[in-house]
């Protein structure tokens, strides 16, 4: 099936008499005739269900879904796309690992990473996505256990050269994870150019109604960890926690992290999403490839607009052919990229969140990237946190404005562009 059907069909086909939509299973607890016949499911040797923390048929069959979207063996979901971030690291990296990540990632990743997660015990050293051979060889170390990037950067929007960084990694030995979010596997999938985990925060696109909270991570199904066991033990040495399985051993490349990272990490953290959300998330993935291609060519046109607008000082957006990255852009993702645009207005900050109020259509909101038109300073919200020296280097000026353009009538959002533009 072709990506437009698969958001139809994909993950569930209703046998006969059943129903059409994937049912919402909300019950936390199953039952079962024996203890032996639940014991079978504690040792893995049987597919089934005892506890929706770990494991629900409507969430697991969204997560296939998803997975068949992007092309791997195994998905699973998580309760948010934070969530995802941290088990994607979290299942092959303990204290005493190191991590290469770009450090052109969202704000609340970077934080995740450079500070909670030190807190662990894991390293993690932030190269910038254009960095040479010679840099990026240099940040890899005997600990090192993945590289992580994003497709496109929320919100530098740099685009992630995934086949460059995917081959450093495995000439290391180790996979790489990359945050599709912005794109979806509508626009790009990476698992094709050499990426071994795909993470996404369904908050985004997918779901695309702000109604749900939500991610998913995605296996290739490609990367042999077996082949480097002494990387990593977590898969390929026996768990204790769990009656001493290997999980490299018994469910192979395909099977083994989302396995490990179900049995293991949501056993013990519970990042589990709800079955209605799940549900909602699934509403959310049948229009997915119809509201993708509608938000690109909105992005477009007012990418355009803004390009040629004398209060506009600079606009940041891989659909531009000025853009820097508008080949790698159309290498990656030839239907388009995204609906998100960061550009920045003469006057700089100031004349940012000035600009900001007179807005009438678009909505100041720390989300991005559904069906409503809505803006954002980073500098002031989402990364905040961040020095201005930190959000340079990440790729997000201090005026940086991040603009998602929704599904609305493109003219009517570059309107309320124009009047907002007239009123600073």
């Amino acid at each position: 099936m072709r990506q437009e059907t698969k958001c139809i069909e994909g993950g569930y086909t209703p046998k006969n008499g059943e129903p059409r939509l994937i049912p919402i299973v909300q019950s936390t607890t199953f039952k079962y005739d024996t203890s032996e016949d639940m014991g079978k499911l504690f040792d893995l040797e049987a597919s089934g269900y005892f506890y929706t923390r770990l494991q629900n048929p409507t969430n697991d069959l969204v997560a296939k879904k998803i997975a068949e979207l992007e092309g791997g063996s195994a998905g699973m979901l998580t309760s948010s796309g934070q969530a995802a971030s941290f088990f994607s690291v979290f299942n092959i990296a303990q204290a005493g690992d190191h991590v290469v990540a770009s450090s052109s990632i969202y704000g609340g990743t970077y934080n995740l990473f450079n500070v909670t997660m030190r807190k662990m015990g894991i390293d993690f050293t932030f190269v910038d996505p254009d960095c040479s051979d010679e840099e990026l060889e240099a940040a890899f170390r005997p600990n090192t256990k993945a590289v992580f990037g994003e497709t496109i950067a929320n919100p530098a929007l740099i685009v992630f050269d995934i086949e460059r960084f995917a081959k450093a990694a495995h000439s290391h030995g180790v996979p790489l994870i990359i945050d599709n979010t912005f794109a979806t596997p509508i626009n790009c999938r990476p698992i094709e150019w050499g990426a071994d985990i795909v993470i996404h925060s369904t908050t985004k696109y997918m779901d695309g109604h702000d109604a749900t909270v939500g991610g998913a991570i995605v296996d290739s199904g490609n990367f042999d960890w077996m082949a480097h066991k002494e990387k990593f033990p977590g898969l390929c040495t026996p768990d204790e926690s769990y009656h001493g399985i290997t999980y490299a051993e018994k469910f192979g490349k395909e099977g083994a992290f989302i396995t490990k990272a179900t049995a293991q990490l949501m056993r013990d953290l519970g990042s589990i999403p709800s079955p209605m959300n799940c549900y909602i998330l699934n509403l959310g993935l049948e229009s997915l490839a119809v509201r993708v291609q509608r938000h690109c060519e909105n992005a477009q046109k007012v990418a355009e607009f803004l390009e040629n607008h004398p209060k506009v000082s600079y606009v940041t957006y891989p659909g531009l052919k000025s853009n820097k990255y508008y080949e790698r852009a159309k290498k990656y993702m030839p239907d388009g990229s995204c609906g998100v645009i960061s550009f920045g207005v003469e006057g700089g900050r100031s004349a940012a969140e000035e600009f900001m109020k007179h807005l009438k259509l678009a909505i100041i909101a720390t989300h991005v990237a559904d069906a409503h038109t809505c803006v954002l300073h980073p500098a002031s919200s989402t990364h905040r946190q961040l020095t201005d020296e930190e959000l340079i280097a990440g790729g997000v000026r201090p005026d940086l404005i991040r603009f998602s353009v929704g599904i609305e009538n493109a003219d009517d959002i570059i309107e309320d562009l124009e009047q907002a533009l007239k009123a600073i």
